[in-house]
């Protein structure tokens, strides 16, 4: 791999995580400015926005990404001018059209939330967020077509940039706005969260602008390519998108999966709640579940998810070439690095809910229930994107789409009875066993189409569930230990315990790990020579 693609990378995966950092920690401020409820009221707009997201851009900026990246190895520069031409076009229709829908189905999808919960917010209080975050959709599928153009060309660091700056703009006018508006103007809760939707417009057009300067920047060079080109080919547009939409539909569905698990507590939690009795807390419970909750129990999924995503490029090729051996071998490792890193983390964050939710907003024992309760879900989340991206690598990526249904559809017939006989925590439950069923399938179909045996990883993972609960044994005595001395509902000593808790028991794991050599089967060499530098 040449040192620029290495360097693209490493920009465009520095960029990444920055805007998550900056995604996760915005929270904290937001919580004490808007509250749980105005974190419900948030959601209900954020999830269907998520989804429109995605289908109004159709998996395209990843695919123009690949044809521009394709055409120009062949030297064939005008198809890209060409085909980012159109796309640019093709998005800027779809992102407006998508836009008109979102606001003028506001008003319809809010009469059926607020139907069922007549304690909770009103119809045209729902409305009033959804249409204010709407107006981003015009702006984000131009955009990602731009930075997917950049990225055919190995142009990472507009990418990244744009993220970083489209986050920190989103979240300066989101804080300042809603700051304003509740502190300064003495406004409502409901404007002060339509002022926070709408910060993802500005964010979009903040990031848009990076573009363009960047698009400045490289206009003679994108020009001089453009002279050079071959000119021996003449591709059809339609069936480029054709290809494009058919191969992209799985990709769809994979990346909205979890917004449209949250999409079915939508429908069904605030009657589902009022069913039970707790029609009074539905939308600040709803709040802590999809938004502060979701926040914290993604983390995990997102850090096993990059360690185990890097190998999935040598499993694919593994595969394609038909050598067996190194495909067992690889897929070995994707998974159990996974579970590696996930089961001692979503272990941790359950026994220490309590003061990990009080560090990050304010105490509460509702919000400490769900958190412990969601936590280890968090496994199967990074378990289905991994087997997801595996049945991408064999080319079986429809059979993610059947998976993905399925849990969607068992969801949706748990939720509310679960609701009802659990409260808020019935909805994480419908969660969990929705997303064991699409993992279940996915790992039925990838030994299903592959023959690949799962004994070696079910036998560490028997293990690696052995460390865990000696860490949380420690931990929880730990934790309990601290609290004679500290008070978990305050932050700052919610933050100590939480970090000495977690320290202890992270270095609990490691030398179980290190000392019975599955750290050094999974990671290698390199678990050599940290041991000879701590000396074990």
């Amino acid at each position: 791999m040449s040192s620029k693609l290495l360097k693209g990378a490493f920009i465009l995966t520095l960029g990444s995580v920055l805007s998550k950092v900056l995604g996760l920690l915005y929270v904290i401020p937001f919580d004490a400015l808007l509250g749980e409820k105005g974190a419900g009221l948030y959601s209900y707009a954020y999830i269907p926005y998520t989804i429109f997201i995605s289908l109004a851009t159709a998996g395209m900026p990843l695919a123009v990404s690949k044809t521009v990246s394709k055409y120009n190895a062949l030297e064939e520069y005008a198809v890209s001018q060409k085909l980012f031409k159109s796309s640019l076009k093709l998005m800027a229709v779809t992102g407006f059209l998508a836009f008109l829908v979102m606001y003028s189905m506001a008003p319809v999808f809010a009469d059926y939330i607020a139907e069922g919960n007549k304690e909770g917010f009103s119809a045209s209080d729902i409305s009033s967020v959804i249409r204010a975050v709407s107006f981003a959709l015009i702006f984000i599928p131009f955009m990602s077509i731009i930075r997917g153009y950049f990225q055919g060309h190995q142009f990472m660091e507009p990418t990244a940039y744009s993220q970083v700056v489209e986050q920190l703009v989103r979240i300066v006018f989101l804080l300042a706005g809603a700051f304003v508006v509740i502190k300064v103007l003495d406004g409502d809760l409901v404007t002060a969260v339509s002022v926070a939707t709408f910060a993802a417009a500005i964010g979009a057009i903040g990031g848009l602008f990076v573009l363009l300067w960047y698009w400045k920047k490289q206009k003679p060079f994108l020009q001089d390519l453009l002279s050079r080109d071959k000119g021996t080919m003449d591709i059809s547009l339609p069936q480029i998108y054709k290809e494009i939409f058919v191969s992209s539909i799985p990709f769809i569905f994979v990346g909205i999966a979890m917004s449209l698990f949250q999409l079915a507590d939508i429908l069904t939690f605030s009657r589902a709640m009022v069913a039970a009795g707790l029609g009074d807390i539905a939308d600040k419970a709803f709040g802590i579940l999809n938004f502060n909750a979701q926040k914290l129990v993604v983390i995990p999924m997102t850090l096993a998810t990059a360690f185990s995503m890097a190998l999935l490029p040598s499993v694919t090729k593994a595969y394609v070439s038909r050598d067996n051996k190194e495909f067992r071998h690889q897929l070995d490792q994707a998974f159990q690095i996974l579970l590696f890193v996930t089961i001692p983390a979503v272990v941790g964050m359950s026994i220490l809910a309590s003061p990990i939710y009080t560090a990050f907003y304010s105490y509460s024992p509702l919000g400490s229930s769900i958190l412990a309760t969601y936590a280890p879900t968090s496994i199967l989340f990074a378990l289905f994107s991994v087997s997801a991206a595996v049945l991408q690598g064999i080319n079986q990526q429809k059979f993610t789409v059947l998976s993905l249904l399925t849990g969607f559809l068992i969801k949706l017939s748990v939720n509310i009875p679960f609701i009802e006989m659990f409260g808020a925590e019935g909805a994480v439950y419908a969660t969990t066993f929705g997303y064991l069923a699409a993992c279940i399938m996915n790992l039925y179909f990838i030994r299903y189409f592959t023959g690949y045996s799962y004994k070696l990883v079910i036998k560490r993972t028997v293990l690696m569930f052995v460390f865990a609960g000696v860490m949380a044994l420690i931990v929880w005595g730990l934790e309990g230990l601290l609290g004679l001395f500290l008070d978990e509902k305050r932050t700052f000593q919610a933050i100590i315990i939480t970090v000495i808790s977690a320290v202890f028991g992270g270095l609990v794991y490691a030398l179980l790990s290190l000392k019975s050599k599955l750290a050094h089967r999974l990671l290698g060499s390199r678990i050599d020579r940290l041991k000879q530098k701590l000396g074990l």
